[in-house]
């Protein structure tokens, strides 16, 4: 029986053919090897024999093994004697950092320095580039990386020069999502940058909210970094929560201007900066492309485009419905209604007008008024009243995982969706959206401006911390902020930089294109941080809406009824805050 292949029958090549091709792929090799070398000598700049050394000191860094001089030896190939010159010649030149590992300085370990990691990190992008180029050799998944975009390649952290000296340790109090699972699955390598043991304590929003309440109260913070999510910060503030960290700030070389400007703004109350970006997510309207297309819809860019998208794609005789979106009563729900607002225009609180929107990072009483008896207020509780109809059972009960989980399963072909958890469709291949998700800015009402509610956290310091603890912390907190962890990160799971370098890293770039689409709505003035404005008394107004336009949506309640209790609560809640200090 004659062999055949998918295309045809098998034809046996000549001797002469399979002779050129092996001839040709063996010539690529030697290219291959050659292009290794000499970028050896250019980007590593070190001898031959210092590779094995170089290789066992990254591997180590990166994945959090502390490294002797005498393992280093070892693995390097090389003899001891040979093996011992070559890293102390590496120390000495900076290449290598030796660090104590006790009081008496008689036992140390070897780190690769920043300087190494960069000249690594240059090295490893051109033998991707160079694998990527043998076709016959490369994955289809190895993405060549112009020379010209290198030196925009972020390196790992690297140790810092001196442990860190915290009795008991850094203690963490974080939220429970992917940027900070991340960290956790990183604390190994964390502990060893920071040369200190690491304990995380991890809350959802609510719970989190309360025990940094809680751990103010106490003579001395249990915590030494606590995360704040940036609506928090003006009420954290006015309420002596916080510790302030200007003079912390001016003696390190922290470059702010990295940060996206409505994250360090969140963070930031009277021209004082209490809070570092950790991670900045933007909340999108995400939608399935091939869906619109065959239902012949464009992408809505207005609310009323985005109710006839829904309806067009809804179809729950086969499972699939329009919409999915944060309405479980309280925060989740109160979320959404004032992002919603926001859309159509109106802040919650009567924030200044300015040229680009609203000012959120000064206010007096006077912009602490609710506005739920506004235009706006009414437009966006019409608006989730129709959305009902092309939402999923269970709708009511709906919050941030879960609205991300019924797009990513296909059971919606919308929702509103942050950044934070678009990698449950980004990086999951069996999701019906995995490469079929188009991204947009909130679509808008009543004629208001595109605009996408910034969301994410910021690292602080607790008032109350021992004023021992400080210095180490700060250094930490540095650390755990700086563009290196970042990409960290990302590189871990999280979707969520707050980071222009980062967001530009071509390594982070091709991961996702969500990235790049963060960075560019944040340059171009629709990631704003007034939609979810960081003001006091803002965490009982979000629970105001969430309990009253839920009593609308369930039907308890008419949407006016709804909207005039909504607002008489927050007027009392308002004047009792005044009374007790004021903004």
């Amino acid at each position: 029986m004659e062999p055949t292949t998918p295309e045809g029958p098998y034809e046996a090549q000549p001797d002469s053919v399979a002779h050129e091709q092996s001839g040709a792929a063996l010539l690529e090799i030697v290219d291959f090897i050659e292009t290794l070398r000499n970028h050896r000598d250019r980007n590593l700049g070190l001898e031959a024999r210092d590779l094995g050394i170089v290789l066992h000191l990254v591997r180590n860094h990166l994945t959090g093994r502390l490294t002797t001089m005498s393992s280093l030896a070892t693995a390097s190939g090389l003899s001891y004697g040979t093996a011992f010159r070559s890293i102390e010649a590496m120390i000495a030149t900076g290449l290598i950092v030796k660090r104590e590992k006790t009081a008496t300085g008689k036992s140390y370990s070897l780190h690769p320095s920043s300087d190494l990691l960069k000249r690594w990190q240059r090295f490893a992008g051109v033998v991707r580039g160079a694998a990527a180029g043998m076709h016959h050799q490369a994955s289809p998944q190895i993405q060549r990386t112009p020379e010209s975009e290198l030196a925009r390649i972020i390196p790992a952290p690297t140790v810092l020069a001196r442990k860190l000296v915290l009795p008991r340790g850094l203690r963490l109090l974080v939220h429970a999502d992917p940027t900070f699972m991340a960290m956790n699955a990183l604390k190994r390598q964390f502990e060893m940058i920071l040369g200190l043991p690491i304990q995380s304590r991890a809350l959802s929003i609510d719970r989190l909210r309360d025990e940094i309440v809680r751990n103010s109260e106490r003579s001395a913070s249990a915590y030494d970094i606590v995360a704040c999510d940036l609506p928090w910060f003006g009420e954290m503030v006015s309420e002596g929560r916080l510790r302030p960290l200007d003079d912390l700030i001016t003696k390190s070389s922290m470059d702010v201007a990295d940060f996206l400007p409505d994250a360090v703004i969140s963070a930031r109350r009277r021209g004082a900066q209490y809070g570092v970006p950790l991670l900045s997510t933007a909340e999108l309207l995400v939608y399935r492309r091939d869906l619109l297309a065959a239902a012949g819809v464009e992408p809505p860019r207005t609310t009323a485009e985005t109710l006839a998208a829904a309806r067009a794609v809804h179809r729950p005789e086969e499972g699939r419905y329009g919409i999915a979106w944060n309405a479980a009563r309280g925060t989740a729900l109160g979320h959404t209604f004032i992002v919603l607002m926001a859309a159509h225009g109106q802040p919650i609180v009567n924030l200044a007008p300015i040229a680009d929107g609203f000012a959120a990072e000064d206010v007096t009483a006077e912009h602490l008024h609710a506005m739920f008896a506004s235009e706006a207020a009414v437009a966006a509780a019409d608006y989730l009243r129709e959305l009902l109809s092309v939402s999923p059972p269970g709708i009511l009960t709906m919050t941030w995982y879960d609205r991300a989980r019924a797009y990513a399963s296909g059971q919606t072909g919308l929702a509103y969706a942050h950044t934070l958890l678009a990698h449950l469709f980004e990086r999951d291949p069996k999701s019906p959206a995995h490469g079929q998700t188009g991204y947009l800015p909130q679509p808008s009402g009543l004629g208001a401006r595109p605009i996408s509610p910034l969301g994410g956290y910021a690292l602080a310091i607790p008032a109350n911390l021992t004023a021992a603890r400080v210095e180490p912390v700060w250094a930490a907190l540095e650390m755990l902020t700086s563009r290196e962890a970042a990409k960290l990160y990302i590189t871990h799971g999280s979707l969520a930089s707050p980071r222009h370098s980062v967001n530009r890293d071509p390594e982070v770039r091709a991961i996702s294109p969500l990235i790049s689409m963060v960075d560019e709505i944040a340059r171009a003035g629709i990631l704003r941080a007034w939609p979810r404005p960081p003001v006091p008394g803002i965490s009982g107004l979000i629970t105001i809406a969430g309990e009253e336009i839920h009593a609308m949506l369930s039907g308890h309640k008419s949407r006016d009824r709804a909207l005039k209790d909504a607002q008489m609560r927050a007027d009392a809640a308002m004047r009792q805050r005044n009374a007790y200090g004021g903004p």
